[in-house]
């Protein structure tokens, strides 16, 4: 789950971390009552979404005058802001930060975030705070500072400490933002958050340490031990086909392709998308039907893939265990008979009930094509989309 900046900073004062004065505005009329009642002689006009590189989008723009935080923030709020994470769509704008300007004399980057491979919670940090951390770690490695924290321990002082010092932070304020990193470490993990990102991490000329810009996402599988969360959440930020079948009860991602997936198991679905890679062809989703699903859940799932006008062929994988395969064939069939199946549907089945299953797709009298073997149905799935 991802929450706007906003959101994210008031996170960060209920763990005592220090952040620079600012208010979030819905109107040009708001944002500029809020600039004058901040106060300062500069202002930084944020676009708020849920997606990095706002700043070379044209999402974060300075302000050197009240009208001129009133007018960026009519040209922001309304439209759609697209950067490179956001995709050629771009992401809609309806809330501005306004902050206030700070006199910055060095910036660092500074991520919390889980190490798959070590299995391990790791603080990332950089002197080139700012920049895209992708950039520095490929053009420049040596200039990567990673600490693994012990799960248990936390991050301790002298680690935070050694962080600051590498990071050559001044030794009079270097306490100061160890403390900092330390209140940060405390977000991230009583928050089940997946990423803490702060890009950048700022010194001022009055020496303090500030986080200016925060990214913050949370662990899905934990949100149940933080109900507040819920209320954060901006549908307007999904995309919609995703959001659709979060409500139908469904995993799915939509991707670039035009073979639509239906699998059940995210192991089996990543699979599946990669021999269809292997085959040539390109999946148009990730789709996880889950393993208790009922036949208005695939039927759901055939609405939402049907609705993509790119998809030429679904395939559908299936591997029955909890869920026995003559259960999704019937719920196969009523879909393809609910939703009028406009393209080649080609079906993989195994596992319990196979037989049964088998059966009942055969006896449907629907255009159903068997597979035999996952590489028999994505190099059937490939061919097919790529005749049609």
């Amino acid at each position: 789950m991802k929450i706007h900046e906003y959101q994210a900073r008031q996170i960060l004062k209920n763990f005592d971390v220090p952040v620079p004065v600012a208010e979030v505005a819905s109107s040009p009329e708001e944002a500029r009552k809020i600039a004058e009642e901040i106060g300062g002689k500069i202002w930084a006009v944020k676009s708020q979404i849920h997606a990095g590189g706002r700043g070379k989008g044209g999402g974060v723009k300075l302000a050197r005058s009240l009208e001129d935080v009133s007018n960026l923030s009519r040209l922001m709020i309304g439209s759609r802001l697209v950067t490179k994470q956001t995709g050629p769509a771009g992401a809609p704008v309806s809330k501005v930060l306004v902050q206030r300007g700070l006199d910055i004399v060095q910036e660092f980057y500074v991520g919390f975030l889980i190490d798959r491979k070590l299995q391990r919670p790791v603080l990332i940090a950089s002197a080139e705070g700012g920049m895209e951390i992708e950039k520095v770690a490929a053009q420049f490695p040596e200039k990567i500072i990673k600490t693994v924290i012990d799960p248990v321990a936390g991050l301790s002082v002298p680690e935070a400490l050694e962080v600051a010092t590498r990071l050559d932070v001044p030794a009079d304020i270097a306490g100061d933002c160890a403390e900092v990193l330390r209140k940060l470490w405390n977000t991230f993990v009583s928050m089940d958050c997946s990423l803490l990102e702060i890009n950048p991490l700022i010194v001022t000329s009055d020496k303090k340490v500030y986080p200016l810009d925060v990214k913050m996402t949370f662990d899905d599988n934990a949100l149940l031990r933080h109900p507040e969360l819920e209320e954060l959440h901006d549908p307007e930020q999904e995309d919609p086909t995703e959001l659709r079948a979060h409500k139908a009860g469904l995993q799915y991602i939509q991707l670039n392709g035009n073979i639509a997936c239906l699998v059940n198991g995210a192991g089996l679905a990543m699979a599946t998308m990669d021999t269809i890679k292997l085959f040539g062809g390109e999946p148009d989703n990730f789709l996880d039907i889950g393993g208790g699903a009922s036949p208005e859940k695939v039927t759901a799932a055939f609405e939402i893939m049907l609705a993509q006008p790119e998809v030429k062929v679904i395939l559908v994988n299936i591997f029955g265990g909890i869920m026995k395969c003559d259960v999704i064939a019937e719920g196969i069939v009523e879909a393809c008979r609910h939703v009028k199946l406009s393209v080649p549907l080609i079906v993989r089945m195994k596992g319990t009930h196979e037989k049964e299953g088998k059966e009942i797709l055969k006896n449907s009298g629907l255009p159903i094509i068997s597979a035999d073997s996952l590489g028999d149905a994505a190099q059937k799935a490939v061919e097919m989309a790529a005749e049609k």
